[in-house]
């Protein structure tokens, strides 16, 4: 067997949490830098997860309106990485370079699809 060389240094307990933490945080500046479908769900957000808590008192509800948002974020967020990944591989096209990047897109649409639906169903 041979030694892995290129392991990562352990990090363990607290140390491990607060640069996770922070690794998570660039991951959000940089996607809201680079991408503009972000910033505007981001914004979308900042309006629809305070409206969540005036259009019901339903605590399930809520959490419903508020997940479906943060689902799309989440989505997005996933699918730019997917977008990087594929764009630092290559530029040229390829057929499952535009795999990988219409199927993020479509995880992207599905997951609007569904806030759309969550919340039409909790507003009526």
């Amino acid at each position: 067997m041979t030694e892995n060389n290129t392991a990562k240094p352990a990090n363990k307990g607290i140390t491990r949490l607060v640069r996770a933490f922070g690794f998570s945080i660039d991951g959000l500046k940089s996607t809201f830098a680079r991408e503009a479908a972000f910033r505007q769900e981001a914004i979308a957000a900042l309006v629809l997860v305070p409206l969540s808590f005036f259009v019901t008192s339903d605590g399930v509800e809520r959490a419903l309106l508020v997940a479906v948002v943060l689902l799309v974020m989440i989505t997005e967020l996933m699918n730019s990485a997917i977008e990087a990944v594929v764009d630092r591989a290559g530029l040229e096209r390829h057929p499952l370079a535009k795999h990988a990047k219409d199927a993020g897109s479509a995880a992207v649409l599905l997951a609007l699809i569904l806030a759309g639906i969550v919340w039409l169903a909790v507003l009526t």
